[in-house]
């Protein structure tokens, strides 16, 4: 469940009348305990509890109690031992008029009335295994609006179906962007009187709820009349105490959809929640799925997180203002130059969604701004930062509505808090028709229409403020020239999840610049554009991208094309979790890039540290891999620039399943016909090493085919490969239908031993499961081998250093390290190693055979669930990658971006030296 839905269930727990004897379950099951977690509970099966309540372990004790005893009970709650024995994190006590609780791991506490607990719904959220709980308790307010108004829009579609069709969902987008002004209005003094909208249409519609489409248009109309037009357009006498709005907000159609006793109901209560509350950037980031199909299921989940887009906007342009603004103190001359400077700063996010990004710039530039009307002592001054500097480009409608919609929320909240409220409602209304939202495909427009370079007059006419078409491609307002900052969080993609419609958008970008491009995630586009714009205008751009832009193949495809424009990359936040309100939601990993043709100075790399602290390191350059260090692309090598042992693929049956055996089959046809036995190998991909799985194949030499067709079990088994082979389409499959004792592809088999490697592993484990396998084992090609090589080059391949560059280097499939021989093996920098050093990396590599072995019979997957990593097994590790470390530098890497500018930096010297060369790969550059 996510954060909207249990507050859903909270709050319709609280509008039933109490129950004492339901409530613990009814609470918990709120929260997303199953049925069958809570029969248990009920049965007693898990309810530990000394006190007659219910006990959760690990979660919360929860105790129903009579009436006026609720503070006792929770003092017995905590001092319950059976409370301690459970490690129980909540304590909750209520007798259904009062309502307490404590948080035992924090020490804070929640006391209210019954009716009044689901506004602290948020306290409890660790019972869903949301771990963003800061951020939700802050917006609080934000979930419960889009709670309210989700359920609201589900009522209205279901006796008005033709609302949701294509035809009409513009409509009723508009319609649900109408009330969401309205409610605002109401609570901040834009409409005079509290509660004038909800109020109104309460008294003047009927109960049976026959009416309350034709009150709402009525209301609608009066905003989009001015008053001294009113009276001939025969708006009536209940509606006049309306102001004018404008800003087409009210213009056009005012055809309501039709209510009924239920939809009536929620408009009320939306219209009881205080709208004073509301955070335009996070309300609409959450709002936005609700007018989505698709996206319902996920409402609320779209949040993004201030600190995160602050992550962006920061180095793009703020700290560069908040230097300045230090550096001008009270001198007002300087001031006034940074003000006049901020006011012609342009914010353009072309994937702008409800505009969260844009209004959180805005917001920050306002405080900016009034801090400097206050050291010149114009408190009062009215803002000089317009909004139609602040520009976006949204593809679907009803994001674009609400983005305008929370700019001008904003704008009004700035001016309340840094001019007061009686200034702010004198220059709210009528609200200005200018358009700064542009809805449609940002990969397909042209970016030069939305925000024209400095100096050139072009002035492009849409509709208005908010009824704009799908296609529409003008602003209607003038350049007023200034810096234009690109921010934005694209649509990722990868190429695997792209439709026919997202290829022709890359195609459209890239074709005729790289054949390549198939490869690319969608965010970039994004990036490519930002950089064509930059070399039109003076312009920086940070977006936020899936780090495997970053990593493997793509960078030798994008890269060099954004370098190739004179760009580099000025600011960039290594790999973090951009989560949502999911619970638990594990987010995606994301990097922000930064890109600039014109930045002087230093360029900034900021990271994550083990300790979850946000590092900053200057550096001379950035490179496409975000590591400090020259431009370079790492292209595949066929043989290893370090002199390492050769590593090539599994092998391939290509056998119908006939040469494969599983456990059982192997044991039954060996017990039948033991001489059999010395062609049953051990059969061995990335599944079977990694989680246990026991598989057998046959393994026939060419010198053992006559011995082995003996067999009637091997010569059945045999048939079956040659009739699957000639049966197949593939011409080269046919050619080895005469071979059918042979696998297809072999590469090799280990004599003695075989490093095995596994092609693709989890991005939790903390290194590589890279094994050591008998010679009675035959690799697949499902993952790679080292065939009878030393076994200190299985040391290297267990080291956080070789975990590092091939998650960097090979990047990821989906969210699993992704390896390659090629690219990852062979590209691997290791210093000269001396004998000793050779037989130290040995001995470390045997320990850790050692400390799996002391584990049995634990998978691989069981020893490196970095949860439960045994103590002996990681400190093997730590002690290979100590000794590996030293002889890289001497002593322990910081972290792993200095393992990477190490290993960049060595490799850029190897590639270099006489006699090492690197494969370039076909379309890799324009």
């Amino acid at each position: 469940m996510n954060a909207v839905e249990i507050e859903e269930a909270i709050s319709a727990l609280a509008e039933q009348p109490f129950n004492g004897g339901e409530f613990p379950f009814a609470f918990l099951q709120a929260f997303g305990n199953k049925e069958t977690t809570i029969k248990k509970l009920r049965a007693g099966a898990s309810n530990s509890s000394d006190l007659g309540g219910v006990l959760q372990r690990n979660h919360i004790h929860i105790a129903v109690c009579a009436p006026g005893a609720v503070t006792k009970t929770l003092v017995s709650l905590k001092v319950s031992p059976a409370t301690a024995k459970a490690k129980a994190r909540f304590i909750l006590a209520t007798d259904g008029a009062d309502f307490e609780a404590e948080d035992l791991d924090t020490g804070e506490t929640v006391a209210c009335a019954y009716a009044g607990f689901p506004d602290h719904f948020g306290f409890f959220l660790p019972l869903a295994g949301i771990t963003t709980v800061k951020q939700v308790r802050e917006s609080s307010f934000d979930i419960r609006a889009t709670s309210r108004m989700n359920r609201l829009y589900v009522e209205l579609l279901k006796d008005n179906p033709d609302w949701g069709t294509a035809a009409r969902r513009h409509d009723m987008n508009h319609f649900m962007a109408r009330l969401i002004f309205c409610f605002f209005a109401e609570d901040t003094d834009i409409f005079s009187g509290k509660d004038l909208f909800t109020d109104t249409v309460a008294r003047m519609s009927a109960k049976d709820s026959s009416n309350t489409h034709e009150v709402i248009g009525e209301l609608f109309r009066a905003m989009n009349t001015k008053r001294q037009d009113r009276e001939s357009a025969g708006i009536p006498r209940w509606a006049d105490a309306f102001p004018y709005v404008n800003g087409e907000l009210f213009s056009g159609s005012v055809e309501t959809p039709r209510f009924s006793k239920i939809a009536r109901a929620y408009l009320q209560h939306i219209g009881s929640l205080d709208w004073t509350k509301i955070n335009p950037d996070i309300f609409g980031s959450m709002i936005q799925a609700v007018a989505e199909d698709e996206e319902r299921g996920a409402l609320g989940m779209h949040y993004t997180s201030v600190p995160n887009i602050l992550k962006v906007l920061n180095p793009l342009f703020l700290d560069d203002l908040r230097a300045r603004l230090a550096e001008a103190d009270d001198n007002p001359r300087k001031l006034l130059n940074l003000r006049n400077r901020m006011a012609k700063i342009r914010v353009f996010d072309p994937a702008c969604g409800s505009g969260n990004f844009l209004v959180i710039a805005y917001k920050a530039m306002r405080e900016i701004e009034a801090e400097i009307s206050r050291r010149r002592g114009e408190a009062d001054r009215r803002t000089d930062i317009p909004l139609t500097n602040f520009r976006g480009i949204e593809l679907r409608d009803f994001p674009a509505e609400v983005a305008r919609l929370a700019l001008i929320i904003a704008e009004f909240q700035c001016d309340v808090l840094y001019r007061g409220q009686k200034e702010a409602l004198q220059d709210f209304l009528p609200l200005d028709a200018q358009n700064w939202i542009t809805c449609g495909n940002a990969l397909r427009l042209d970016w030069l229409s939305i925000c024209p370079p400095t100096g050139v007059g072009v002035k492009l006419h849409g509709d208005d403020l908010f009824s704009t078409p799908l296609d529409q491609a003008q602003i209607d307002f003038e350049n007023e020239g200034g810096e234009t900052y690109i921010c934005g969080n694209p649509p990722y993609l990868g190429s695997k999840w792209q439709k026919d419609e997202h290829k022709s958008d890359l195609k459209a970008i890239f074709d005729g610049r790289t054949s390549s491009w198939k490869s690319l995630d969608y965010v970039a586009g994004w990036i490519m554009k930002a950089a064509d714009y930059g070399m039109q205008t003076s312009a920086v751009a940070a977006l936020v991208a899936t780090n495997s832009i970053c990593q493997g193949v793509q960078v030798p495809i994008l890269w060099p094309l954004i370098f190739g424009t004179s760009h580099k990359i000025h600011f960039a936040h290594t790999s973090f979790k951009w989560s949502n309100l999911a619970s638990n939601n594990a987010g995606v990993t994301v990097v922000i890039v930064g890109i600039s043709n014109h930045h002087q100075g230093a360029a900034h790399l900021f990271s994550v540290d083990d300790g979850g602290r946000v590092v900053v390191q200057e550096a001379s350059n950035i490179n496409a891999y975000l590591v400090s260090g020259r431009d370079i692309d790492i292209q595949p090598s066929k043989k290893s620039i370090s002199g390492t042992a050769y590593m090539d693929l599994g092998n391939m049956p290509k056998d119908g399943g006939n040469l494969l055996l599983s456990f059982d089959e192997a044991v039954a046809a060996v017990g039948a016909e033991p001489a059999i036995s010395r062609f049953v190998y051990d059969f061995v991909g990335s599944q079977e090493y990694v989680k246990g799985i026991v598989r057998r194949c046959l393994w026939i030499e060419d010198s053992e085919v006559n011995a082995a067709l003996k067999s009637r079990f091997v010569a059945a088994r045999l048939e079956g490969v040659r009739e699957m082979r000639l049966a197949s389409d593939a011409e080269s499959t046919r050619a080895f239908a005469d071979r059918p004792h042979r696998f297809k592809q072999i590469q090799g088999r280990g004599r003695k031993s075989s490093i095995v490697v596994p092609k693709v592993t989890s991005e939790s484990r903390p290194y590589l499961p890279v094994g050591l396998l008998s010679e009675h084992s035959i690799v697949s090609d499902n993952a790679f081998a080292l065939y009878d090589a030393p076994l200190w080059n299985m040391a290297l391949i267990a080291s956080r250093l070789h975990l590092v560059w091939i998650a960097t280097v090979c990047g990821k499939l989906e969210t699993r390290y992704r390896y390659s021989n090629t690219l990852g093996w062979n590209t691997f920098p290791v210093p000269t190693l001396t004998e000793k050093n050779k037989a130290d990396l040995t001995r470390c590599a045997e320990n850790i055979l050692l400390a799996r072995e002391a584990h049995f019979p634990a998978t691989i997957a069981d020893l490196y669930d970095p949860e439960n990593m045994p103590a002996d097994l990681r400190a093997a590790h730590e002690r290979n990658d100590e000794v590996l470390e030293r002889i890289y530098i001497g002593r322990r890497f910081r972290n792993d971006t200095e393992r990477l500018e190490k290993l960049f930096d060595l490799y850029t010297k190897m590639i270099a030296s006489p006699g090492v060369a690197t494969k370039k790969k076909a379309g890799a550059s324009a």
